[in-house]
């Protein structure tokens, strides 16, 4: 019983060497970074508009879709090395009046946006590119898409 909680305890510290691992590598212009409970929730929200195509990945499609016109919640990775593939993004996002966060992976973020390889950035719409939602899916994803939008811009405020 006594080995229990020792493995239990060994895997709680490498859990927390993990995290500080992340927040270690993390890139000085990841702000406004997302919580851990911020963090949670923006990547539920990747994860359901993942399952309803409402996904944009990778720098390449996020900038395309910015410059279409698509609004939406900009989601960047904070450990991406070199920094210079992403430090374009934010200014974008701005000039275009998009949310934007970062979040401590893009390990999790590539999890979450339901792909093997991990992703820079993704670009959360509120509609499809093509077809259309049931609206019980609209609805869903309409609601958790606006709290996490109100998080984040709440957050940018106490920033800048």
């Amino acid at each position: 019983m006594g080995s229990d909680t020792e493995a239990e305890r060994a895997q709680k510290e490498k859990e927390k060497e993990k995290e500080r691992k992340k927040v270690a590598a993390l890139a000085p212009i990841a702000k406004p970074l997302a919580g851990k409970k911020l963090g949670k929730r923006t990547l539920k929200l990747v994860r359901r508009a993942a399952e309803q195509k409402c996904l944009k990945r990778g720098v390449k499609e996020v900038v395309k879709s910015i410059r279409r016109g698509h609004k939406g919640l900009c989601v960047i990775a904070g450990n991406i090395s070199p920094i210079d593939v992403i430090t374009h993004v934010p200014i974008l996002c701005e000039e275009n009046d998009i949310s934007y966060i970062y979040v401590p992976s893009k390990e999790d973020l590539a999890n979450a946006g339901a792909t093997k390889r991990p992703t820079c950035c993704v670009l959360v719409l509120t509609k499809p590119t093509k077809g259309e939602l049931g609206p019980e899916e609209q609805e869903k994803l309409k609601a958790d898409y606006d709290q996490v939008v109100t998080e984040v811009s709440e957050l940018t405020s106490t920033l800048f």
